[in-house]
């Protein structure tokens, strides 16, 4: 496991230049993109190896929200416009919420987090090492622009049990 969990401004990228060509090739997509002229859905980065899903949405209540985690995909989280809280934990010994969904490459959790507030421009990578809770509000319900950019394990030489 190693990896943790990666949150900072887009600008930033330069610095993470050496962690991986497949993490650096989706950060400067997210850099270089002008969101605000791109529909929701996804879109090929390289394949299904990389690839983003755009979404346009209004942040929720915490309650309406659940912990996950991926096992086939790192999940790159950039905030095109808007804001939202995230929560967000290493996983350890939470109680699973679900069962692992293999096609969706999801599995819901309980337990304990902390926030951190993704506000535009700015972008959390999370590895399957990391619950992550998003799209909870802030003060009130606000529409945003968020693009995952999702990158295949297997790209990026990630084993995790």
């Amino acid at each position: 496991m190693g990896e943790v969990m990666i949150f900072d401004k887009i600008e930033n990228i330069q610095i993470y230049s050496d962690i991986n060509p497949a993490v650096v090739k989706a950060l400067n997509f997210l850099k270089e993109t002008d969101f605000s002229k791109m529909k929701s859905g996804k879109n090929e980065i390289s394949g299904e190896d990389i690839f983003s899903i755009v979404n346009d949405y209004e942040t929720r209540d915490l309650e309406n929200c659940r912990l996950e985690a991926h096992r086939k995909y790192i999940d790159i989280h950039f905030m095109a416009e808007g804001s939202e809280q995230i929560g967000y934990s290493l996983l350890s010994n939470q109680k699973k919420a679900t069962e692992y969904d293999e096609e969706n490459d999801f599995i819901l959790y309980c337990g304990e987090k902390n926030y951190l507030k993704l506000e535009e421009g700015m972008f959390a990578i999370f590895f399957p090492s990391d619950l992550h809770m998003p799209g909870i509000m802030l003060e009130k319900p606000e529409v945003v622009k968020k693009v995952v950019v999702k990158v295949k394990l297997s790209t990026i030489n990630y084993s995790f049990l």
